[in-house]
């Protein structure tokens, strides 16, 4: 009982680090890309066609999560996250790069620390991306100002973002993470040990 203790909440290897950074620095690239898309998504169908493709904006620390499967991924992963966004810069402000990567940690450790840290199926990431969207939507409903939009949108804008952090957060976390074992390249992290169901 003690040594699965200790292994659980054993501390992070220079090679997770680096992973966690990498996704991090990847995230916040991949951010700076996906504002056009944004805009254009919003020109097209405002608040809600743009909540469509709020999952991929979560993805880099659950999928960090679901490669090391240590508590406290997701405060590393999305600190990281959330610093270096700031540093590059994005047209949503500063200040929401850390309330988001703030609220998406908090929620990401929670629902791992429900599981024990042991399952690590779909149903379980699925969950996962689905329940970091509420929190982060009613800080940025007030930070900018969604509440004009009126309650029906803001329900369904709500609904579709929950949608995308279930599919575009939590399915293509698994997706990619099956992806990238077939590639031998996490042979040294716990996803390739199957550790957890």
């Amino acid at each position: 009982m003690a040594s699965s203790k200790k292994s659980v909440f054993a501390a992070f290897t220079t090679m997770e680090i680096v992973l966690m950074a990498m996704l991090a620095t990847a995230n916040a690239v991949m951010t700076t890309y996906i504002s056009p898309i944004n805009q254009a998504l919003n020109t097209l169908g405002g608040p809600i066609a743009t909540s469509s493709i709020t999952g991929i904006y979560m993805i880099y620390g659950l999928l960090a999560y679901y490669i090391i499967r240590k508590p406290g991924t997701a405060v590393i992963t999305y600190g990281i996250g959330g610093v270096v966004q700031a540093f590059m810069g994005t047209a949503y402000g500063i200040a929401s790069c850390f309330v988001a990567a703030a609220c998406y940690m908090v929620i990401a450790e929670l629902v791992f620390a429900i599981v024990r840290y042991r399952k690590w199926n779909l149903g379980v990431l699925m969950i996962a991306g689905g329940a970091m969207v509420p929190i982060w939507f009613f800080f940025a409903a007030n930070m900018f100002h969604y509440t004009k939009w009126g309650t029906s949108i803001l329900l369904i804008a709500l609904g579709v973002r929950i949608v995308s952090g279930i599919l575009l957060c939590g399915l293509l976390t698994q997706v990619l993470g099956s992806a990238l074992i077939r590639t031998q390249l996490l042979r040294r992290f716990a996803i390739s040990r199957g550790q957890g169901a």
